[in-house]
């Protein structure tokens, strides 16, 4: 049976707490900032948690973490 392995992409993106939820960055703020209002992107700095819709994805991608 051939190893698992985590999808580096994935382990880049996501790290994974210690009560189980996992960690993503905003989306929408790497260019074309122009554009967006100071408020739009002040509400994108920081972190938070994935969707329960997507946790299992993201989980079966990092099957170490």
């Amino acid at each position: 049976m051939p190893k698992m392995k985590t999808k580096k992409s994935a382990s880049k993106r996501f790290i994974v707490r210690g009560s189980g939820s996992i960690k993503r960055g905003h989306a929408f703020k790497r260019h074309i900032l122009t554009k967006k209002t100071t408020k739009n992107k002040r509400q994108l700095r920081g972190t938070t948690a994935v969707h329960d819709s997507n946790v299992a994805s993201v989980k079966a991608m990092m099957p170490f973490a």
